[in-house]
């Protein structure tokens, strides 16, 4: 569903006459007599803030030009105020997967649309010597239009907009027919990221067939013997939720197709496991944090149970042979289960087996939200729970809260408490001395602007609150 959304605020302007005039509601049709118009005068710009995260573009209808030729104006779009004023390569700004700093023409008694990403601020300048009227700039936001089986109706406000803010992540990621990373960047189905994705859409939503068009398209692309991406984790995860898709769904048909795949993707497992239960997988990939930590093969170690266990129910449901990955599951059990440094690799270490050790449980409970992550907050959260409700519903609290506190409609790629100290908000321009919430965080492959402050995977934490908070 389309819907064509007026800015709320004018963050900055220069030139421009009447810009007040964006602010009244008229019909999107261009005319040939149009009494409130909008003057941008040579060398003008305008700042717009549409209040909250958008998918989508900016359409701009256009009245007059100078000598009825086309203007050149300069679009830059920002999912924080700071990154709509950034040049290309400052603190990491790019147009990777959807460009958002772009040059177009005006010509006169036009309606046009620019721009395919994540925002919600829009810069405008003017690069030409003549002046053009506009009669209207809205955005055109993509929104879900399907209606939830679940939503919170508890009394804790907070909690509420935790609960609207991951809601609001989750359905501009899966809008189109596929459900993606993130809106601005990684506009890409990654099932190794997709699982509290999976988690979010099945809890609000039951079934949703852009997860399973996104789980058939990841199996096509990469045909046995290869491994999802050429990353072994991913095609574990990929049987965990199909696994877990199935068993929140009992959509049989959408079975058909995956299960002679499956039963082939274990065995190819098989022979990465050795008889003393070392995971030979050339690349162990948890997420980014761990990458290159002490816990990240543990980590590895964890999904694999985690899949085996799952796929081996599943396929033995449907009348498959199992034994060999009987074996190869009774043999992971051989690894050392000790977790030295990171919250999220106990997590998916509850989420294996079940259980966590007193050192589990005070690592995961240290220094409060400190450490956690919005990729695997769930997995934090349920071992957590484990133990005691009450505190992990405070610490879902303190850390989903700090993105809040900064102007956040949607949560971030990744998050750290941190962040937070002598840092501006994002809304505004950082001022001297105060760091920027967007542009100066961030690490891997999401530093600066890059960050995407729109990500699916960090609305696992949806079926938390469902679970924990009613």
């Amino acid at each position: 569903m389309i819907r064509y959304l007026y800015p709320t605020k004018i963050k900055e302007v220069e030139n421009v006459i009447n810009a007040d005039g964006l602010f009244h509601k008229k019909d999107l049709q261009i005319g040939l007599n149009e009494p409130d118009i909008v003057k941008f005068q040579p060398n003008s710009a305008i700042v717009l803030d549409f209040g909250k995260e958008i998918r989508g573009g900016v359409r701009i209808l256009t009245y007059e030009t100078q000598d009825i030729k086309c203007v050149r104006i300069r679009i830059r779009f920002g999912e924080s105020l700071s990154e709509c004023f950034a040049e290309l390569g400052e603190k990491n700004a790019t147009n990777d997967h959807s460009p958002r700093d772009i040059e177009a023409d005006l010509s006169a008694w036009s309606d046009l649309c620019f721009g395919d990403t994540g925002f919600r601020f829009v810069r405008i300048d003017s690069l030409s010597d003549g002046w053009f009227c506009v009669k209207s700039i809205v955005a055109k936001s993509y929104e879900l239009n399907k209606q939830p089986i679940y939503s919170y109706d508890g009394n804790d406000k907070l909690v509420s907009a935790i609960f609207d803010a991951a809601k609001r992540t989750i359905d501009l990621c899966s809008v189109g027919q596929y459900v993606y990373d993130g809106i601005k960047r990684d506009r890409l189905v990654w099932v190794g990221d997709m699982y509290p994705e999976m988690l979010a859409l099945t809890t609000l939503y039951g079934s949703f067939p852009a997860l399973e068009r996104s789980l058939n398209f990841a199996k096509k692309q990469y045909p046995l013997p290869q491994f999802m991406y050429n990353m072994p984790t991913y095609s574990l995860w990929w049987i965990l939720l199909v696994c877990d898709y199935y068993d929140k769904t009992s959509k049989k048909e959408f079975l058909s197709d995956k299960l002679e795949y499956m039963f082939e993707l274990l065995k190819l497992f098989d022979k990465r496991i050795g008889v003393d239960g070392k995971l030979d997988l050339n690349n162990c990939f948890v997420d980014w944090p761990s990458v290159g930590s002490v816990d990240e093969y543990i980590g590895a170690v964890f999904i694999a149970i985690a899949a085996y266990k799952k796929g081996i129910a599943l396929l033995a449901k449907f009348g498959f042979d199992v034994s060999s990955f009987e074996m190869s599951l009774s043999a992971l059990f051989q690894n050392e289960f000790a977790v030295c440094e990171l919250k999220q690799v106990v997590g998916l270490k509850y989420f294996a087996l079940g259980q966590i050790s007193d050192d589990d449980y005070a690592l995961l409970v240290r220094d409060g939200a400190q450490g956690f992550s919005t990729f695997m907050s769930w997995f934090i959260l349920e071992a957590i729970a484990s133990r005691d409700k009450a505190l992990a519903v405070k610490l879902m609290k303190e850390y989903y809260s700090g993105m809040l506190a900064v102007g956040a409609t949607t949560f971030f790629e990744d998050f750290d408490l941190r962040w937070l100290q002598n840092s501006s908000v994002l809304d505004e321009l950082p001022k001297q001395g105060r760091k920027d919430i967007h542009g100066d965080f961030g690490a891997h492959c999401y530093v600066g602007f890059r960050h995407s402050l729109c990500h699916g995977w960090s609305s696992g934490v949806i079926a938390f609150i469902k679970t924990h908070c009613e």
